[in-house]
């Protein structure tokens, strides 16, 4: 036999056999390894009675005696089978089986022994002993199999260890202490914790799991020093505030640790864990406390309602439904002109949500006699209008398509919501409506002005809310999904400009204030967010590279491309001459734009849609501009238009 480098492997002929790969032993060498505990425990048993100074009873030989308990002792081992489990796997019954053997075994040579003496008068066996030899076996028999199970728990977790992560977790509370007990007992999730970071800096000498907990400062000293075999931290997002995540991602990624993210422990059920804890992504840093207002009062516009949302198989339409899906409405219409999206739309919808009524209708906004027989069939009580072309670029390429959709398609939706006494009308806009400086900003400023313009139509019941927000993280076309699947690729991460800044809310908090400025809007309002502080793309680019385990510039290239066709450097919420409102929440105000008449704005918009249907760009633009005075193109063909 030939020695390995590895203590847990041995190397026989050559060939090498991984003790923990070890399945079992044959049954009979368990048996005789137990026959031989017995034989210990005999002997064991026989000098402990012999120093307490008590003599055997010579009625026959003691090896006799020895070999006949023992000879009982074993029947009862064949009688429950305790040889053929797998002693790494041992439990609770296994342990309870050898008790019962040794019983019996015991009772039985006690009742032979009391037999015997009352056909001969004489004992064979003392009753001490066996009681000795009962408690003694017991034990032998417990610690092998005990030390056996903990032996290969050692070995495996050794092996294990080699080919796991060595992960710290953030923070030294209740939750993480429940996350960390989670990960170790869960054999199928490749961490091993090898500590706790405290939020503070006062130092303790008590262990959490038999694990250290490190203070902050030590362990920031640490990375600094090079803290050795560590590849990660494992952080439960819920529990840090905003600023609290940004400052530990800064720490951690400037010293290459990979970052994981658990979920609360609220959120957890069952063994989820091993597919809720991920390495953390940018839209967990960029993501807010999300809104909260009055529950009760939007569940009670929208249950049994009949709701349609326009461009429901969008990004921003999809969950504008999921959220109204969860109120119990009576119907949801969900109306969209794509008909993939739409399609994997009802699968989806039909799966979460069992319990709704769904109708799917493929039609295009832009033809209004085909809207029409929609409203004239469904009694809505509220339209989410989420229908638009965004795409910058694209849309100043083809400025006939923005105003069919953008413009005709609203113009038509909200006619025929006035016309059909629907509730509420709750438009999604755009920041890029503010100072707009493209088409599509274009566009959907002037679908703002012909939205507020028919609040105060003759005869109308509606109430027309508008709400306007900047980027939404994951929806089409926004630029994290470009950026990720640009490093996947291996770069280049592709910027227009380095200065460049924009607002960004999720998908999920964005809808929220469209479902709650439905319900609180009382008609012709701009709801506008706040968005907190603008995000610098190129600060973006940089962290999702590093989140993704490369350096900026050196393993991902970053390039600039220059400015689109249309795009500015910074986005707005409110234009330079608008006033703003508060509301009753904080986080939500109300943009006192200037308006226009439904008279004029319709003579304009038709004037406007005429050009587009004969697809002559130039007069389509002129006249945006001149609906929406502050309308200046930026690098773009139109810009002669703006001397």
């Amino acid at each position: 036999m030939k020695k390995d480098k590895n203590p847990k492997r041995f190397s026989l002929n050559d060939n090498v056999m991984d003790l923990a790969d070890l399945k079992f032993l044959p049954r009979w060498v368990i048996l005789l390894i137990d026959v031989l505990i017995v034989f210990l425990s005999l002997i064991v048993s026989h000098f402990l009675i012999s120093s307490l100074e008590v003599s055997h009873y010579t009625t026959i030989p003691l090896w006799s005696v020895f070999i006949f308990i023992m000879a009982v002792t074993v029947l009862y081992m064949y009688v429950f089978k305790t040889y053929l489990g797998v002693i790494r796997h041992s439990t609770f019954v296994d342990l309870f089986k050898i008790f019962l053997s040794n019983l019996c075994a015991v009772s039985t040579v006690a009742a032979i022994n009391y037999i015997y003496y009352l056909a001969a008068h004489e004992k064979v066996v003392l009753i001490p002993f066996l009681g000795l030899y009962f408690a003694v076996s017991s034990m032998f028999l417990f610690v092998f199999r005990l030390c056996v199970k903990g032996f290969f728990n050692i070995i495996k977790e050794n092996k294990r260890s080699a080919t796991r992560k060595k992960i710290y977790i953030l923070g030294d509370d209740d939750t993480s202490v429940a996350i960390a007990q989670l990960v170790l007992s869960n054999p199928n999730l490749p961490f091993d914790i090898q500590g706790f970071i405290s939020y503070h800096d006062k130092k303790v000498r008590i262990k959490l799991l038999d694990r250290p907990i490190v203070t902050k400062t030590d362990f920031i000293s640490n990375l600094k020093n090079g803290i050795k075999e560590v590849s990660g931290v494992l952080v439960i997002k819920e529990a840090l505030q905003r600023e609290e995540l940004d400052f530990w991602v800064t720490v951690f990624l400037e010293h290459n640790l990979k970052i994981y993210k658990a979920p609360n422990m609220q959120k957890l059920r069952g063994n989820e864990i091993i597919q809720q804890i991920n390495t953390i992504q940018i839209e967990d840093l960029l993501n807010r406390r999300p809104i909260k207002l009055d529950n009760m009062e939007v569940k009670k516009r929208h249950f049994q309602k009949t709701v349609l949302v326009t461009g429901g198989a969008g990004s921003i339409g999809r969950e504008i439904v999921r959220q109204v899906a969860l109120l119990e409405p009576l119907q949801i219409v969900i109306l969209d002109q794509s008909e993939t999206p739409l399609y994997d739309t009802e699968l989806e919808m039909k799966e979460k949500y069992p319990q709704i009524n769904f109708k799917f209708i493929l039609a295009d906004i832009s033809n209004y006699e085909r809207l029409e027989p929609i409203f004239k069939k469904y009694n809505f009580s509220m339209v989410y209008h989420a229908a638009a072309y965004k795409h910058v670029p694209i849309v100043e390429d083809n400025p006939h398509e923005a105003v069919l959709v953008n413009i005709l398609g609203t113009k038509n939706v909200a006619l025929l919501s006035c016309k059909y006494k629907v509730n509420r009308f709750v438009m999604v806009s755009t920041d890029k409506a503010v100072n707009p400086t493209n088409v599509m900003g274009a566009s959907k400023r002037v679908a703002e002005l012909l939205v507020q313009s028919l609040q105060n139509f003759e005869g109308n019941t509606t109430k027309f809310i508008t709400t306007r927000f900047g980027n939404v993280l994951g929806s089409n076309g926004s630029v994290i999904p470009l950026f990720r699947k640009q490093i996947e690729k291996g770069g280049p991460v592709t910027i227009t400009h380095p200065d460049i800044v924009r607002y960004f809310m999720t998908i999920a908090e964005a809808c929220e204030l469209v479902l709650n400025a439905g319900t609180m809007g009382q008609g012709g309002e701009i709801y506008v967010f706040d968005m907190g502080e603008p995000v610098k793309i190129l600060d973006l680019a940089k962290r999702m590279i590093k989140l993704s385990g490369f350096e900026p510039d050196i393993d991902i290239k970053i390039i600039y491309t220059g400015l689109r066709p249309g795009e500015k450097l910074y986005e707005e919420l409110l234009s330079d001459n608008a006033r703003t409102l508060p509301t009753s929440h904080e986080k939500i105000m109300i943009s006192k734009d200037p308006s226009m008449c439904f008279e004029e704005i319709d003579d304009l918009t038709e004037q406007v849609i005429h050009y587009a249907k004969k697809e002559e760009k130039q007069e389509i633009v002129k006249v945006l501009k001149c609906i929406v005075k502050e309308f200046k193109s930026n690098n773009s063909i139109y810009e002669s238009l703006d001397k």
